[in-house]
């Protein structure tokens, strides 16, 4: 039943040999990979006139030089990363780059940033998405829909989660409506307000906020540095292509760095257009009010009517699969890291859908972890949003400069000015979010990020003990085993019993013996008077255990017969009967199960299972 319904669920298992047919093309990727940085343009110039509002209704005006400021950030930081798909063609997120370039540390600083930043991705987005839905539902009439968020949020996850478990080629299809979508939605409403401005003037939006806001803070340096470093959420997920090409199809480096300008071009336009209109029409934040500034401008463009209903949909559709980004880079990541030993194997294991399914479902789980501690707010999870991010940026372009610079190939000096220009500013906003949003919050991530890179120490310093402990370079030449010790331990005699009696017979003709712990005397006593029949002429040791205990005797009996037999091999065979259904072991005792955990650390013994099928 459990197969037929993952069969339902994901589909029929896909060979191997059809993982390049499983490859995006350009419009596919475009949709998987840009989803969260394309959904930045719904709340990046909200995000910038928040800070501004603090020093009064005459600071927005400073909205356009700002977004100017973050839409130059984009491209540099768009053509470094388009430098690191030519350099990487094999995959070259900030984990590998810095990790190459800048030593071991700072790769795992940007693994460990970024890991954060992807499950913060999938929380932020599918809970600013149902909120996007809750509140045009209010809009509706139907306010009470807002005390379902978490239940909403959760179920969106476990959507995105399942679509990416159905392979990357699915949910790429399954993605892309939605999200060009949104691109028609952003794009029409700019062109449609550039082109009505232009013949009747443009339209002021009704506020309910008078717009004689007085300033709480002073119009400084600070605030507008704490504004652009705000509006820098719009770079958020930019990377996200640079860490997938080889989910591209061939030539993999030539098709990202195509998909790679494609974003750029979208996204600056888009942001720039949404900024642009917001300052032309006076749109102003969600201070008292419930409405977004993408929702103003629009209702102010096109009036309550369908093609406002339509932006808004699509932007809170696109809000939602945003989070599909990070389940397409977070496993891929996630192997990378697996690969070299950094996390368990699992996660550098392909599933039945030739996706990584245990990081698609350790993310899943994260992320709906954090919905629930956050209660799917959005502005809650906020401040812990982005440090993540540019602390990857930095370290990624950081490094591409210290590869340049050591291998100077054509072009080098101005590679190094676009990725140190970068890399510069990047770190500029890090610090800036670092400072204004600690106590919100951030301090978290902050701390996080050394804790994600003890445990990947901690897990690497295993993995090199073990491969250390089992390599041959130390090893002695096998030596033929002069004779083979079975011991055998029984709970009964019964079916069950008889196989794993035959099997150490057959091993160890000559120095096999049955244990029996007796727990009871009338079934000891019992089990004494069949053995002479059913025994397989195996002698039976009994041994008394005054005060019920079932392991500790048969472990004392296992140290003593090793002392006597030194030089033998120690075989210990448990007979186990197994039940036909999967809840009739909740009405046995475990005893196997217990004896081989207890025996399972002794060195020096080889422990047998012999399983006996019940039969419905």
């Amino acid at each position: 039943m459990a197969s037929s319904l993952k069969r339902l669920l994901i589909g029929k298992p896909i060979a191997t040999e059809r993982h390049q047919q499983e490859r995006l093309g350009r419009r596919t990727a475009l949709a998987v990979f840009s989803a969260d940085a394309l959904s930045s343009v719904s709340y990046a110039t909200e995000a910038i006139l928040t800070v501004l509002i603090l020093g009064g209704a005459l600071a927005l005006g400073f909205s356009l030089p700002i977004g100017l400021a973050v839409a130059f950030l984009l491209i540099m930081v768009g053509l470094s990363y388009r430098q690191t798909i030519r350099s990487y063609p094999q995959g070259g997120g900030a984990y590998i780059v810095s990790r190459e370039n800048l030593g071991e540390l700072p790769g795992l600083v940007a693994a460990g940033a970024l890991m954060i930043d992807y499950v913060l991705t999938v929380a932020v987005s599918i809970s600013a998405g149902v909120a996007a839905i809750t509140s045009l539902a209010s809009t509706w009439g139907h306010p009470e829909l807002r005390a379902f968020a978490v239940p909403l949020a959760l179920v969106f996850i476990a959507v995105v989660s399942l679509s990416n478990l159905r392979g990357t080629k699915e949910s790429g299809t399954f993605f892309a409506i939605p999200t060009y979508a949104f691109i028609a939605g952003i794009m029409g409403l700019i062109g449609y307000a550039l082109i009505h401005d232009f013949i009747q003037g443009a339209d002021p939006v009704v506020h309910i906020i008078p717009p004689d806001i007085p300033a709480d803070q002073a119009l400084g340096v600070w605030l507008l540095l704490r504004a652009f470093a705000a509006g820098c959420i719009a770079l958020t997920g930019i990377e996200a292509i640079s860490d997938g090409v080889q989910a591209f199809k061939p030539p993999e480096g030539k098709n990202a760095a195509t998909t790679m300008t494609a974003m750029i071009l979208l996204l600056v336009t888009m942001f720039l257009g949404i900024t642009y209109l917001a300052y032309l029409h006076g749109a102003m934040p969600n201070l008292n009010s419930q409405e977004t500034v993408i929702s103003q401008v629009a209702r102010t463009v096109f009036g309550v009517g369908p093609a406002y209903t339509f932006v808004q949909v699509a932007t809170a559709l696109i809000l939602i699969i945003a989070a599909n980004t990070a389940f397409a880079d977070f496993p891929r990541l996630a192997s990378f890291l697996s690969r070299d030993r950094f996390l368990p194997r699992q996660f550098a294991s392909r599933g039945d859908r030739l996706v990584f399914s245990n990081g698609i479902l350790v993310l899943g789980l994260s992320s709906a972890l954090l919905v629930v501690m956050f209660q799917a707010n959005a502005i809650a999870l906020l401040p812990l949003y982005a440090i993540g991010v540019f602390t990857s940026f930095t370290l990624s372009q950081a490094g591409m400069v210290v590869r340049y610079i050591r291998l100077q190939p054509a072009g080098w000096q101005r590679s190094i000015l676009i990725s140190g220009i970068g890399a510069i500013l990047t770190a500029t906003v890090m610090v800036v979010l670092a400072i204004t949003k600690f106590v919100h919050g951030a301090w978290a991530v902050i701390v996080l990020i050394p804790l994600m890179v003890l445990g990947f120490k901690t897990i690497h310093r295993h993995y090199v003990r073990v491969a250390d402990q089992l390599s041959l370079s130390t090893a002695a030449r096998p030596r033929p085993v002069r004779r083979i010790t079975a011991i055998v331990l029984v709970s009964g005699i019964h079916k069950g019993t008889l196989p794993a009696l035959e099997l150490a017979k057959a091993l160890a003709p000559d120095n096999v013996t049955a244990v029996y712990v007796n727990l009871d005397q009338e079934q000891g006593e019992r089990v004494r008077a069949r053995w002479s029949e059913w025994g397989c002429e195996i002698p039976l040791v009994i041994l008394d255990s005054p005060y019920r205990s079932l392991v500790t005797p048969l472990l004392k009996y296992v140290d003593e017969i090793e002392g006597r037999y030194r030089d033998d091999h120690m075989l210990i065979v448990l007979p186990e009967f197994i039940p036909s259904r999967w809840w009739q072991n909740l009405l046995h005792n475990q005893t196997g199960m217990l004896l081989r955990t207890a025996l399972m650390f002794r060195k020096g013994k080889t422990v047998i299972s012999v399983p006996y099928k019940l039969e419905r």
